[in-house]
């Protein structure tokens, strides 16, 4: 189109070089501005490293579903992955004892920077700051659902019998990798991540699933 004066002319060409300028504009890359704040935010610290900031595949696409569920094909995809990680006791055993697993229920020290270094023995299962564990507890987290009566509103009279195989292999591997059963579940992978070993894994589920243990009382 022509114009019949400079004016136009030098008008129409300046806004033809804005709307390039717009056109081109690069997008702000929010997420590599953010991984540029959490790297200049933390520090090697002790046996506190910053390689715990690294997400790997189910915690990055949980964390970019922004609360969202992930499709069925996707999550169904992590749950599988994950379920290949759990492995069963060693010993064959499952149930330890319930006093102990109350004691490391209710712990929540271990994996810090004070830490000399990585030891099982310091570490405990922080249950209580996500569960409702007994009857008595007057102060408990509610990210996770209570766990009060867990074996006793799922039948589980005595952990050893066949009849209560499902629910306990069930409650081992939730344990061991809650991913493998909710692909973005938020409980800690203690077992695959190396958190608690098989004697304590052992205790939490006597905890859980001992008619004894105050948890079903």
């Amino acid at each position: 189109m022509k114009f019949k004066t400079k004016g136009w002319i030098i008008v129409a060409g300046a806004a033809g070089v804005l709307a390039g300028c717009a056109a081109v504009a690069p997008k702000p890359n929010y997420d590599a501005m953010a991984d540029e704040v959490m790297k200049k935010s933390f520090r090697d610290q002790g046996i506190a490293k910053v390689e715990r900031l690294k997400q790997d595949m189910a915690n990055d696409l949980c964390s970019a579903a922004l609360g969202k569920p992930l499709p069925e094909a996707q999550a169904k995809a992590i749950e599988a992955a994950n379920m290949k990680t759990v492995k069963m006791p060693a010993d064959g055993k499952f149930i330890g004892d319930w006093k102990a697993g109350e004691k490391l229920a209710q712990d929540g020290g271990g994996m810090t920077w004070r830490d000399k270094s990585v030891d099982f023995a310091q570490n405990g299962g922080n249950c209580y700051n996500c569960h409702q564990l007994s009857k008595a507890e007057i102060s408990f987290g509610t990210i996770g659902p209570s766990l009060y009566n867990y074996g006793k509103l799922r039948g589980v009279s005595d952990p050893s019998s066949p009849a209560s195989k499902p629910i306990v292999e069930y409650t081992w591997g939730k344990l061991y990798n809650a991913k493998a059963y909710n692909a973005c579940s938020e409980m800690p992978r203690f077992g695959h991540a190396g958190m608690l070993n098989d004697k304590q894994l052992q205790d939490l589920m006597a905890l859980l699933l001992d008619p004894k243990s105050p948890v079903n009382q």
